[in-house]
């Protein structure tokens, strides 16, 4: 049984179809990316799993559980984060209180303490910045902390929209390997990029959107050779 399966997600802005029969499956401790050009509906894929944004056909299911229609809090109660688009932290708050923010389900104090703690390994310089605003963290900062904020809710499976953008190559490089750690330590997670070399050499397998359709699936590795996928997301 996969960890999460996505059948045929349809959704629409307005009148505007913006996602088509979309399906999808996450195994356990796997990376699955989804790329595709920008307005592709990767995005809303991630919102639509997440309860952010309705559908108007079709389910999903976590853990064999249906979880279409649950409020998104729910969701993220069953272990899913979802780290979106533009990393979305709160600048006037300290790094601690972003972090915090992200335990808010939880009311064991030791365990949210003991959840701090991993973070911070995982994280030094967060520990190092705690007490100062998050919106005086570089980009790449901000990025480790809109990821530590998912973590802290001890999820299964983490959905990451954009990790790389803005970010030099040096922070796309550590973002990279951050990813494989987070995979390595038993998460699931489903990354969404337009650095499509990034996300095809991190991932197990991908999948390919253009205008809101599924033109292509497989292994990561056997896409990374497609001339299809070369010629669109590789430079050739």
């Amino acid at each position: 049984m996969s960890l999460l399966e996505v059948r045929n997600f349809t959704v629409y802005y307005g009148k505007t179809k913006v996602l088509t029969d979309v399906s999808l499956h996450v195994g356990e401790k796997e990376i699955v990316t989804i790329i595709g050009a920008n307005g592709a509906g990767k995005t809303t894929t991630l919102r639509a799993i997440s309860g952010l944004k309705s559908l108007s056909s079709g389910e999903a299911y976590f853990r064999g559980a249906k979880i279409t229609g649950l409020p998104a809090y729910k969701i993220v109660r069953l272990g899913i984060s979802h780290v979106p688009e533009g990393r979305k932290i709160l600048a006037p708050l300290s790094v601690m209180e972003n972090l915090e923010l992200g335990a808010y389900l939880w009311k064991d104090k030791k365990e949210i303490a003991g959840q701090l703690d991993a973070i911070f390994e995982h994280f030094p310089i967060l520990k190092e910045r705690k007490n100062q605003t998050a919106g005086s963290l570089s980009g790449g900062e901000q990025q480790m902390l809109a990821i530590g904020r998912a973590l802290l809710n001890k999820p299964t499976l983490i959905m990451m929209d954009e990790p790389s953008m803005g970010l030099s190559p040096i922070m796309v490089g550590e973002v990279g390997r951050t990813i494989k750690e987070i995979n390595r330590g038993g998460i699931s997670i489903i990354l969404v990029e337009q650095n499509a070399r990034m996300a095809l050499n991190l991932a197990n397998r991908a999948y390919v959107l253009e205008t809101g359709k599924l033109v292509l699936e497989g292994p990561a590795g056997e896409l990374n050779e497609d001339e299809r996928v070369k010629n669109a997301y590789l430079g050739g």
